[in-house]
């Protein structure tokens, strides 16, 4: 396994969407929207204390997990595709939805892809029920899967796998405990026994005032005639309205500025520098939505002059969603421009 593995990501896609949105070829699928544990609310003390006894008696919040620490900036850029893409979503139960997507690429291969959603009865929340199960497969038999369940009420275990025409390519197993404070978390990525090799993860962070929390990541890893660890650090502040975040190890440095000027506008920047790479890239980003015209407009530009912008338009009352989706390569003089509709 090389040494270089990603920062917070085991076999995992990068960036969180429903089953329904999963392109193609794009690994794990990701957690579906809703099913993230609620943060812990604070106590207040008894209203007999001393105003400088009550801040001291207030509990820390959680933290929330180690790779969610730049997730809130990313999630203000666009995403990047290339074609056509028609999804259509069904639910047949309150427990149970399918969904049919269609890719039409220029680029790549088209494909057709059916995915499918289980929500268990064991509810935890207004809007989290357990177990959960998410899936989906392609034309050529390749699945995605991920089983996530609610264990107790501080432990949450997630078990993933992937296939690729009917041989398993990655597994892995999860297991999250968060406490009032803090949230632990160990990731077991394609352990061979047999072959003496796999990877393991794990993550800490601590909420050390109710702005600032630490933590950090151990990734070791091992495969026959080879071994190694990657340890990194990471800070999160978060203030009224933004989130600064630094992560620095082994791998490199990735830093990322989250700003909410007020309820329509949102402004992300990110920096990224790789050791095994020897590169390193700066990126702005916005988000701009616009709910009485129901739209959403995202945008970005990089230090590699890739520019590039998404428009998502809601046609109410119908159950419909349009997409487009356009990115420019100033340095490679590339286009590439993609369309989706989502029904349901």
């Amino acid at each position: 396994m090389a040494q270089s593995a990603s920062m917070g990501s085991v076999l995992a896609a990068s960036s969180p969407s429903p089953p329904a949105s999963v392109p193609a070829g794009s690994g794990l699928v990701s957690v579906p929207p809703g099913f993230t544990l609620p943060t812990v609310s604070t106590i207040s003390p008894s209203g007999s204390s001393a105003s400088g006894q009550q801040e001291a008696e207030l509990p820390l919040p959680n933290p929330g997990t180690f790779e969610e620490c730049h997730r809130k900036c990313k999630e203000v850029f666009p995403m990047q595709t290339e074609g056509v893409r028609i999804t259509v979503n069904k639910g047949l139960s309150n427990y149970f939805q399918v969904n049919h997507t269609v890719t039409l690429s220029t680029l790549g291969d088209s494909n057709y892809r059916f995915g499918a959603t289980y929500v268990g009865t064991k509810q935890t929340g207004p809007a989290e029920s357990f177990p959960v199960m998410v899936g989906d497969m392609d034309n050529t038999g390749s699945l995605n899967a991920q089983i996530i369940h609610q264990i107790t009420g501080q432990v949450r275990s997630k078990l993933a796998f992937q296939t690729q025409q009917q041989k398993f390519v990655n597994w892995q197993g999860d297991a999250e405990f968060r406490g009032e404070d803090f949230t632990a978390t160990m990731t077991v990525g394609n352990p061979d026994i047999l072959m003496g090799s796999g990877i393991v993860v794990a993550h800490y962070l601590q909420s050390i005032t109710p702005s600032l929390a630490l933590g950090g990541e151990l990734v070791y890893h091992r495969r026959p005639g080879e071994e190694g660890t990657v340890m990194s650090l990471a800070g999160r502040y978060t203030g009224s309205n933004f989130i600064a975040t630094l992560t620095l190890g082994g791998a490199g440095v990735h830093a990322s500025y989250y700003h909410k000027a007020n309820e329509q506008l949102q402004v992300g920047a990110e920096f990224e520098a790789s050791t095994r790479m020897q590169d390193t890239s700066v990126t702005l980003g916005y988000q701009l939505d616009i709910p009485k015209a129901n739209l959403l407009f995202k945008g970005s530009v990089d230090s590699n002059w890739v520019v590039g912008a998404t428009l998502e338009k809601k046609l109410l009352p119908l159950p419909l969603s349009l997409a487009l989706s356009s990115f420019l390569n100033h340095r490679k003089n590339k286009f590439q421009c993609g369309f989706g509709v989502t029904i349901g």
